[in-house]
């Protein structure tokens, strides 16, 4: 049962537990109080709540992926991505990262179709 399961695989599914009982801790007790769940979002209550575990869990699990994906192709300043996000918005950022990666595994997808004198220029 245990096989196949990386200190990575176990921290995400960690967050998946965790997002899946933050979120619904506030959705039941939105449907507990008949709450009008999405017009809740606009002002407060429980589904605002359920929202906000929604999407920090996300972030934190993006997170982890920029740091780790882009490790693992070779990717420089990472980190940015995710800093950033406190300054601007996780929205944007990570939509962006994904964007970058695209073409760091096109680049990679790219070098065999060089020539040797060019894969080992810097």
């Amino acid at each position: 049962m245990t096989r196949n399961w990386t200190p990575l695989a176990l921290v995400y599914l960690g967050l998946s537990i965790a997002g899946l009982i933050g979120t619904w801790t506030y959705n039941i007790l939105s449907i507990s109080q008949a709450r009008d769940y999405l017009g809740d979002w606009t002002g407060s209550g429980p589904s605002v709540s359920s929202l906000t575990v929604d999407l920090l869990v996300t972030a934190v699990a993006g997170s982890i992926l920029i740091i780790v994906e882009a490790r693992r192709l070779g990717m420089k300043r990472a980190w940015l991505y995710v800093v950033l996000a406190f300054v601007l918005a996780f929205a944007f950022n990570f939509p962006l990262f994904l964007a970058m990666r695209e073409r760091q595994l096109e680049a990679t997808r790219m070098l065999p179709d060089l020539p040797p004198e060019q894969l080992s220029k810097p």
